[in-house]
């Protein structure tokens, strides 16, 4: 968000919450156990449930304690929730504190049409699935078992068919970036409600694969064609923080009337994308949509992960343990933790970060910057774009104070 000549246009969303008080979204890892091999798990995910997971009544503790912060979303994820039996009395609990409850599961056997029916019983406002290609041989390989894409699609379907919001996953990597247009057009085509974009974290089984990691320009490409994918569905990142840069750059380019590809440094994979967009989008005869601004958050400013014992850490990529919800109330470990309390402090960021005129609005990963350099204040590693190198962008006055609140 900026202002500009006396006026004021919204270009990023920030919710009206106090971030050093409440997060918008709180992320909590029900279970390690997952039936699936995904390439690059956060969780390193394994077959079985872990004998420190969070009991039910330790569950039923903690969702007491998130409802202290009014009604932030609630996301629950894994591994795979369904492998606790508890997950729907946990969905029904969380329900009745007035929490809007997600959920974020694998699609195996467990994924049945008897746990659909339970999840919209329970109360449940949507589902994640997880889409990394257009194919069977792309999303399968990735996610190391046979047969999911198919059962991903059936699945989807079904979950539209009985009224369960559905956001469709897909994290970017050296194996599906090029695929990006495919997959769009299954998102289009099927009506998720939300394209959510995640760009790789080397943490968990993508530790130290940096050949599956695209590159800073990539990055850069695929954010523009992310911007011009937003005409026609919504779209989210996680930890691509500078999408919400390049959205901004885009908006105010495109109200001056000039061309971003002048201003912005544009590659080859953009293009490659762009065309293919412009192909499905013709394809699928796909009406325009108000175009969605992207959400301020950032890790531990807004957002904070819960893992399966308990621990709580500023982003479920960011292995920098800011208390337990054994010890401490997770109101306490927000509001106080000296980690998290630091991460909201932009004045803390270094090198370009630190200057850039768009650090209010994006503040680059901290995830990132930590599995690169591990300082989580360092400069985001995959952004290419240098503060103050464009006159359009230097005198923006970018910062949640002069932005009216949503």
């Amino acid at each position: 968000m900026f202002e500009e000549d006396n006026g004021k246009r919204k270009h990023v969303r920030f919710p009206r919450v106090d971030f050093s008080v409440s997060p918008f979204i709180v992320i909590w890892e029900t279970t390690f156990a997952c039936d699936l091999a995904c390439k690059h798990c956060r969780a390193s995910a394994v077959p079985f449930r872990a004998k420190d997971e969070l009991s039910y009544d330790e569950s039923e503790e903690l969702l007491e304690e998130i409802s202290k912060f009014g009604r932030p979303l609630l996301v629950l994820t894994g591994g795979d929730p369904f492998k606790r039996e508890d997950i729907f009395d946990i969905i029904k609990f969380a329900v009745s504190k007035n929490l809007p409850v997600s959920i974020s599961p694998s699609v195996t056997p467990l994924f049945t049409d008897d746990v659909i029916l339970k999840l919209k019983e329970a109360g449940i406002k949507a589902v994640s699935l997880s889409l990394d290609g257009p194919d069977e041989q792309t999303h399968d390989s990735f996610r190391g078992v046979d047969g999911v894409f198919r059962r991903t699609l059936e699945i989807w379907q079904k979950l539209v068919k009985s009224g369960i919001k559905v956001q469709i996953n897909t994290t970017v990597s050296r194996f599906n970036v090029e695929k990006l247009p495919e997959i769009f057009f299954l998102v289009a085509q099927n009506r998720a409600m939300t394209w959510s974009v995640f760009f790789l974290v080397e943490v968990g089984r993508a530790f130290g694969k940096q050949d599956i990691q695209i590159t800073p320009q990539e990055f850069e490409d695929i954010a523009n064609f992310l911007y011009d994918a937003g005409e026609y569905i919504w779209v989210k990142t996680t930890e691509g923080h500078h999408f919400k840069r390049v959205f901004i750059q885009r908006e105010v380019l495109s109200e001056k009337g000039l061309d971003f590809r002048e201003h912005m440094k544009i590659g080859d994979l953009y293009f490659y994308l762009s065309e293919k967009l412009m192909f499905y989008a013709y394809k699928g005869n796909f009406r325009k949509v108000r175009r969605r601004t992207p959400m301020n958050v950032n890790a531990g400013r807004g957002f904070i992960f819960i893992s399966k014992n308990g621990d709580v850490f500023p982003s479920g990529f960011l292995p920098l343990k800011a208390g337990s919800v054994r010890q401490k109330s997770i109101v306490e470990i927000y509001r106080n933790s000296e980690i998290l309390r630091s991460l909201r402090n932009y004045e803390l960021l270094k090198g370009k970060c630190k200057v850039c005129e768009f650090r209010e609005v994006c503040g680059g990963s901290r995830s990132r910057a930590y599995a690169y350099t591990k300082d989580p204040f360092e400069s985001e590693p995959l952004c290419i774009w240098k503060p103050g190198s464009s006159q359009v962008f230097r005198n923006l006055h970018i910062s949640q104070e002069n932005i009216q609140e949503i």
